[in-house]
């Protein structure tokens, strides 16, 4: 069976305004758009996604309950040396990285990743820096 490989496209710029939405609502719809799946080209083994400029983090609805109970695990390689950190202790000290971690989590492993990662511009208020690119509204 002989495959073809579509010539990709110039990536699409959307914009999402984080406030007042679900937390882990809003980082799968990014993903869906950082991987390509809405897209009639879509190809796994290709970068057809967009970028994603998502502004407002800061204002993310977040759950009192999930703050308190989701935390985020990392280890340093040494004996003893694991870390836990709840979500609310990262939030507060940048929202934008609670987005990263969860749209993150939500790709799949694979070398496209860090690819489609840095497609992916997060910002805790409302300016952003790439109105240059005429960025559209997602529809959620």
């Amino acid at each position: 069976m002989k495959t073809t490989t579509l010539p990709v496209e110039a990536a699409k710029w959307y914009i999402v305004d984080a406030a007042n939405q679900s937390f882990g609502r809003l980082a799968a719809n990014i993903a869906h758009v950082l991987r390509g799946k809405h897209e009639a080209h879509f190809s796994p083994h290709q970068l057809c996604g967009g970028h994603v400029v998502v502004i407002n983090a800061s204002q993310l609805a977040i759950e009192p309950r999930k703050a308190m109970q989701k935390t985020y695990f990392s280890h340093t390689g040494y004996l003893g040396h694991k870390k836990n950190t709840p979500l609310q202790r990262i939030f507060t000290k940048n929202p934008a990285t609670v987005i990263e971690k969860a749209v993150q989590g939500m790709l799949p492993k694979n070398r496209l990743r860090a690819q489609m990662m840095k497609r992916l511009h997060v910002f805790n208020g409302a300016e952003h820096t790439h109105e240059a690119q005429k960025p559209i509204s997602l529809p959620m």
